[in-house]
Parts: structure tokens; sequence; C-alpha cells
């Protein structure tokens, strides 16, 4: 799974079908397919709206 979702953000045009198939031979349902690629593809997104708006993370409260 982590290989897929690594292929899926640095080189998502380079995905086929026989990267979804191997998550079913791994034994991930459709349902558990769909749920790593909206999962990848949100943090995708968030992280590039952050860098786009160039978003400072907040400091953690415990570390003060």
């Amino acid at each position: 799974m982590l290989d897929y979702v690594v292929k899926l953000t640095k080189e998502p045009w380079n995905m086929v079908k026989a990267d979804v198939q191997s998550l079913r031979n791994a034994g991930f349902s459709d349902e558990g397919i769909l749920d790593i690629v909206q999962v990848s593809g949100y943090y995708a997104y968030v992280n590039r709206l952050i860098d786009g708006l160039g978003v400072e993370l907040e400091s953690n409260s415990d570390e003060n």
C-alpha cells in the first residue's frame, strides 16, 4: 500500500490499472482502495494549499 501511495503522490500521471490490481491482490477492497486514494489526495491538497498560501504552522504548546 505504501508503494502505491508514494507513486500516487510523486508521479500520479504514471498510475495504471495494475497499480489498483496490486492492492486488490494484497487484500484491499474497492472501498479500502478508495479510502487510500482519498486520504492521500486530501493530504496532497492540504499541503499544497498551506505551502501555496505561505501558512506557517503553529508551534506545539507542549514545547513552550
